[in-house]
C-alpha cells in the first residue's frame, strides 16, 4: 500500500475560510470520530481491543513489530482484508492480558499473564451474534419471534447475545429477559446499551460541537445524531444527514453491514469528515436530477420499476478525517442512507470524496493501464471517466430493486439475498452505472467521446478492484463483472498479456448483466444470485495473468491515508 498525506494546499486554503466556530467544532468533531474507532473495534471481534493495544505497547521492540502494528491499522484486525481475510498474525502475537483480581487477598501479588488467541479463520458473525451461533439457530429463534421483534432480530443497530451467558455475568444489562425459561437462548440489546460508554462520550462532543457551528442544518444533524447514539433510533438523523448543506461536511454513526458476513444484517460504526467543494458539487447536480430517468429505463421489466425515485443529493467534499470501518480499501464515494425505509419515502444521498479520487487515479489505477491494457486503448484511460464512473456508480445505489414482492405476494427488500446482498448491490452499482452512462452519452448530456474512455477505464478499474480479494463485497462484485464480461467476448486478453475492450460488443453485454442482476434482486431468487456469484466469481487465470504483472511491477494495491491536518486541528495549530 501506498502511504498517501491528504494534504493539498487547496483543502489548506478551504480550512483557512472556515470561521473560528467552526474551526472548534470540527476539533470536537475529530474526537468524536475517534471514538469510532473504539467502537469498530469491538464491532469486529470481542477481543480486538485486546490485541489492539498488545501490538501497539510493543511495536517498538523490533521493525518486525512495528510492521505487524501499521498493518494491523491497515486491516483493524488480525486478518488481512487484501488476501481473503488470512490471518497475517501468529498465536505468539495473541493479545496479553492481566487478571489482577485474586477470589482471597494476597499480599504483593500483581496478577496472572494469560493470552487472548484469536481464531486463524475470521469470524463471519464477526461480534453482532455469539461466536457459537450458526445460521440455523438464528432462523429458528427468529421464526419462534412475533412480528415486530422478528424485524427487531434482523434490524441494523442490535447484537444478539446469549441469556445463558448474559445470567452468568455479575452486571446484568437491562436486556436481559430475567429468566432463562424460553425455548431459545438468544436476545437483542440495542446499540444505545452495549455501546453505551462510548456513545454518551460521542454524543456529547456533538452536542457540544453542534452548539458551536454557525450552519442551522449541520446544527440540526449533530444535535439529532447525538439524540439517536443515546435512544438508538436512527430514522431522524439519517433525513438531517440528507439535508445537510454544510461548509463542515460530516458522517458518522453506524452506517455499512460488510462486517456482518453472516447475514449482512449489522452495521458499523464509522466517519468521514471533510470539507465541502462547492464548485464540484454544483457540477454534479445532473445525475440527482435524473434519477427517474434512468429508472424508468432500467433494463429489467417494467412491474419491478419504481414510479417515485428521489433524486439524490450529491456532495463533493475534501477528506480531512476518516475512521471506524474504513480499513483495507479507502472508499472514493458512498451512498447513503441503507435503511429501506428511508431509501423509499426520501431516496439517498450521495458523498464523493474527490482527494481521495485523485489520489487513487494518479498512484494505482495510471500505473495498472501502464502495463494491463493495450497499447492502442492505453490513452484513453482517464481522470474524467474513472471520476463520472465513480459518481454513477454510487447514483445506482438509489436505483432498481428496494423494496420487493416476492411471488407469494409477500413484501420484502432486496436484503433478502442475507450474505449475497452487499457483493450484488456492488456489481449491480457498477454495471448499471456504465450502463447509465451510455444511456446519459445517447441523450446527449455528455459527450460521445466519453463512449470508449468510459469502457476502457472501467477495464484497468476491475483489476484495481478485484486486488481487494474475493472476500470483500466490491472485489467480489468486480470479479462477478470482468469474468462476465470476459466470458461474452467484451473484454478481450492479448499474446502479450494486456487486455482490450471489443467495442461492438461491450454495450450489449453490459446490458445483458445489468438487466440479470437487477432481475434476481427483484424477485429476491437467492439460488440464482448463488448461482451467478458461483460461476462468475473466482480467480480466473485471465484475471491472475494481470494481477502477476502488477505484482512484478509493485504497483500499491490501494492507498493508506495519514492526516496531518487533523492532528495539526487537534493541536491547535491551524
Amino acid at each position: 500500500m501506498a502511504v498517501y498525506s491528504l494534504l493539498f494546499s487547496s483543502l489548506l486554503i478551504q480550512l483557512k475560510g472556515l470561521s473560528d466556530s467552526d474551526k472548534e467544532a470540527l476539533k470536537l468533531l475529530i474526537k468524536a470520530a475517534k471514538i469510532m474507532d473504539e467502537i469498530f473495534c469491538l464491532q469486529v471481534w470481542y477481543s480486538n481491543p485486546s490485541l489492539r493495544d498488545w501490538l501497539e505497547q510493543n511495536a517498538d521492540e523490533s521493525q518486525l513489530n512495528k510492521l505487524k502494528w501499521m498493518y494491523y491499522l491497515i486491516n483493524k484486525s488480525p486478518w488481512s482484508c487484501l488476501d481473503e481475510n488470512e490471518s497475517f498474525l501468529t498465536t505468539a502475537d495473541s493479545a496479553v492480558k492481566i487478571l489482577s483480581e485474586a477470589t482471597k487477598p494476597v499480599a504483593g501479588w500483581k496478577g496472572i499473564k494469560y493470552r487472548t488467541a484469536f481464531p486463524t479463520s475470521k469470524p463471519p458473525g464477526a461480534n453482532f451474534y455469539p461466536p457459537d451461533m450458526d445460521k440455523m439457530e438464528f432462523e429458528l429463534w427468529k421464526k419462534s419471534l412475533p412480528e415486530d421483534k422478528r424485524k427487531e432480530a434482523i434490524g441494523f443497530f442490535n447484537v444478539i447475545k446469549r441469556k445463558s451467558e448474559a445470567m452468568l455475568d455479575k452486571s446484568l444489562s437491562q436486556s436481559t429477559p430475567s429468566s432463562t425459561s424460553d425455548t431459545h437462548d438468544l436476545y437483542v440489546v440495542p446499540y444505545s446499551e452495549e455501546y453505551s460508554s462510548f456513545l454518551l462520550r460521542a454524543a456529547d462532543l456533538l452536542d457540544k460541537a453542534g452548539d458551536l457551528t454557525n450552519s442551522s442544518s449541520l446544527k440540526k444533524f449533530l444535535h439529532s445524531k447525538a439524540e439517536a447514539f443515546l435512544s438508538n433510533e436512527y430514522y431522524d438523523s439519517d433525513i438531517a444527514w440528507m439535508e445537510l448543506d454544510s461548509k463542515l461536511d460530516i458522517t458518522i454513526g453506524p452506517y455499512e453491514t460488510y462486517e456482518d458476513a453472516l447475514f449482512g444484517y449489522k452495521a458499523t460504526f464509522e466517519a468521514f469528515i471533510g470539507i465541502k467543494d462547492d464548485e464540484a458539487t454544483a457540477q454534479l447536480k445532473l445525475f440527482g436530477d435524473n434519477l427517474q430517468v434512468l429508472e424508468k429505463n432500467l433494463p429489467m421489466d417494467d412491474i419491478y420499476k419504481s414510479g417515485d425515485v428521489i433524486a439524490a443529493p450529491i456532495r463533493v467534499i475534501q477528506l480531512v478525517y476518516n475512521s471506524g470501518d474504513v480499513k483495507g480499501p479507502q472508499t472514493i464515494a458512498f451512498n447513503l442512507p441503507n435503511d429501506e425505509r428511508i431509501v423509499k419515502d426520501r431516496g439517498t444521498s450521495m458523498v464523493i470524496l474527490k482527494n481521495v479520487s485523485d489520489a487513487k487515479f494518479k498512484l494505482i489505477l495510471q500505473p495498472i493501464a501502464d502495463v494491463c491494457i493495450a497499447k492502442e486503448q492505453r490513452e484513453l484511460v482517464d481522470f474524467e471517466s474513472f471520476f463520472t464512473h465513480t459518481i454513477c456508480h454510487e447514483c445506482c445505489h438509489g436505483i432498481g430493486p428496494h423494496t420487493i414482492t416476492l411471488p407469494n405476494g409477500q413484501k420484502s427488500t432486496v436484503r433478502l439475498l442475507q450474505e449475497l446482498h452487499s457483493s450484488l448491490e456492488e456489481a449491480k452499482a457498477d454495471i448499471v452505472g456504465l450502463w447509465a452512462i451510455n444511456f446519459l452519452i445517447n441523450k446527449d448530456f455528455f459527450p460521445k467521446t466519453l463512449v470508449k474512455s468510459m469502457y476502457v477505464s472501467f477495464l484497468a478499474g476491475c483489476f484495481r478492484s478485484v486486488r481487494f480479494g474475493l472476500e470483500e463485497a466490491h472485489g467480489k462484485g468486480q470479479a462477478l463483472q470482468f469474468n462476465y464480461l470476459f466470458d461474452k467476448g467484451a473484454f478481450v486478453l492479448h499474446p502479450d498479456g494486456t487486455f482490450s475492450v471489443d467495442f461492438d460488443k461491450v454495450e450489449g453485454v453490459v446490458e445483458t448483466l445489468s438487466r440479470e442482476i437487477l432481475t434476481l434482486q427483484a424477485q429476491g431468487d437467492k439460488r440464482a444470485a448463488q448461482t451467478l456469484l458461483s460461476k462468475y466469481c473466482l480467480m480466473t487465470q485471465p484475471l491472475k495473468c494481470a494481477l502477476e504483472k502488477l505484482e512484478r511491477i509493485q504497483v500499491p494495491v490501494d492507498i493508506a491515508p495519514d492526516f496531518p491536518i487533523a492532528d495539526q486541528i487537534l493541536l491547535n495549530n491551524l
